[in-house]
């Protein structure tokens, strides 16, 4: 399958870098089109007032200096105009993104923005506090891109994933990591935040 991949922590980001690891062990060919610069919580704005700079970095890697909204549009109709991707792939997030989150986050926005040209897509979440550590999850996101490999997914389908952190102190658990019991597909919950302002 053809796959690109934007984020909204940067094209220097580690998620990112795991990311593009684990799909091109499942895969094979992948495209990375992320913004030059963190994006966190620009939802899903696309640049509209002035121009974008587009940076070849070699590899199979291009620098936008927009949203993750922009990255996906230039990709489909600029760098991948010839040879649409069959999938998206969004992510890994520095953070969760969980409940009213998705509204916010620039990491779903990469995915949301697939769906509008008719393309699959997974946004990937890592749930745990600073330091991140994106390459303890790749079992599991190597996992759940196997299984979308080989079952497809339907064209307006986006996945949200959140994968906990593993947690050394408890026993191994699903794929050997500990403290991670398995995976659940679940409806979207709420998450509600403080509205004070500092």
């Amino acid at each position: 399958m053809r796959v690109l991949l934007p984020n909204d922590d940067g094209i220097g980001s580690l998620g990112l870098d795991v990311l593009v690891d684990a799909a091109r062990e499942v895969f094979g060919d992948v495209t990375t089109v992320a913004p030059k610069h963190e994006q966190s919580g620009v939802s899903q704005s696309i640049s509209l007032h002035r121009p974008l700079r587009l940076d070849d970095l070699g590899d199979g890697r291009y620098a936008v200096d927009g949203t993750p909204a922009d990255c996906v549009f230039i990709a489909l109709a600029h760098i991948l105009k010839d040879r649409r991707p069959e999938l998206v792939l969004s992510g890994i997030n520095h953070g969760p993104n969980v409940g009213y989150d998705i509204h916010y986050s620039g990491t779903v926005a990469g995915a949301r923005e697939a769906l509008i040209h008719g393309i699959p897509a997974l946004s990937f979440s890592l749930v745990s506090r600073p330091p991140y550590d994106p390459a303890a999850i790749r079992p599991v996101v190597v996992e759940v891109l196997r299984r979308v490999r080989d079952h497809g997914l339907a064209a307006e389908t986006l996945l949200n994933v959140n994968i906990p952190a593993p947690k050394p102190h408890e026993p191994p658990g699903w794929l050997g990591l500990p403290g991670i019991r398995g995976m659940h597909t679940t409806v979207l919950g709420r998450r509600f935040y403080g509205n004070e302002v500092v």
